[in-house]
């Protein structure tokens, strides 16, 4: 191969694509087809300078985290991904790891979900990609170093977490998280290093954590009436689906409206006001 086929692979990707097939506004002409550089960069969480060095073969070690990214952010199949893994020199992720593949028609159903919050999760509740509307709702979560993208892990370490939630509510999601991080633990195999150092990472930090986990309850998360509490439109009632992906285990989560509440109008304003308060 050339020096360059990272490079070029992922030029190349890029043109195939039209803004409307990763959520973004179409329409308009352009000199040059598919996305432009900025754009593939905003959508993984990459700087257009580091994406362009990217392009152009001036970055020789990638990050794994950067790569997995950049698939999701060109919609990637799960082959691809593993090509463009093994471009940088790098081990293609695990199926389980929190850099998998994720199905593209689930990444399609969240780019339709344009305004309405959606997130997309592992089967152990990282966050691995959202739509404008959840990073307006609930801040920017996927992509974090280390655990911090863990709804679970940071429901237990981080108090600020809970901020967002009725108090009221509380005691319900904390047993919850645990009782689905059980479950999702179960399917993994023991020697599985995220999970296992995840539920030990939590048990040290947590005794909330440790007294539910000492109850042995098993239970997927499944769809569940919630209140979210903003700083800016007070409080959305809101019904939160999770929608399983088979080939993967990834889950998507949607924050509806519920009928009768003002939670669209109240999305629909923090559409206009953006990402300001995340910036």
């Amino acid at each position: 191969m050339d020096d360059n086929a990272l490079g070029e692979f992922l030029r190349h990707r890029r043109e195939r694509l039209r803004p409307e097939d990763v959520g973004l506004p179409g329409g308009g002409r352009r000199r040059t087809p598919g996305l432009r550089r900025e754009e593939v960069a905003s959508l993984a969480a990459l700087s257009p300078d580091y994406y362009g060095r990217l392009e152009q073969g001036r970055v020789r070690t990638p990050s794994a985290s950067a790569l997995a990214s950049l698939a999701r952010a060109i919609r990637l199949t799960g082959d691809e991904q593993d090509y463009l893994f093994r471009l940088a020199g790098l081990q293609p992720p695990e199926p389980r790891s929190p850099l998998a593949h994720v199905d593209p028609a689930m990444l399609y159903l969240l780019d339709a979900l344009e305004h309405t919050p959606a997130q997309v999760t592992d089967d152990l509740l990282t966050v691995v990609a959202q739509n404008r509307a959840a990073e307006n709702l609930l801040g920017v979560w996927a992509g974090l170093p280390g655990y911090e993208s863990n709804v679970t892990w940071r429901w237990f370490t981080d108090p600020a977490s809970r901020d967002s939630n009725d108090p009221a509510e509380h005691e319900r999601i904390g047993r919850a998280y645990a009782a689905d991080l059980r479950a999702g633990v179960a399917q993994r195999s023991t020697s599985d290093r995220f999970a296992q150092g995840l539920v030990a990472d939590l048990l040290g930090r947590s005794a909330e954590f440790g007294q539910l986990w000492a109850q042995q309850q098993v239970v997927a998360l499944t769809s569940t009436p919630k209140l979210i509490r903003h700083p800016l439109v007070g409080e959305l009632d809101l019904q939160c689906d999770v929608v399983l992906s088979p080939a993967t285990g990834h889950r998507l989560i949607i924050f509806r409206p519920r009928p009768g509440s003002n939670a669209h109008e109240q999305i629909a304003f923090l559409d206009v006001l953006g990402n300001q308060k995340f910036a």
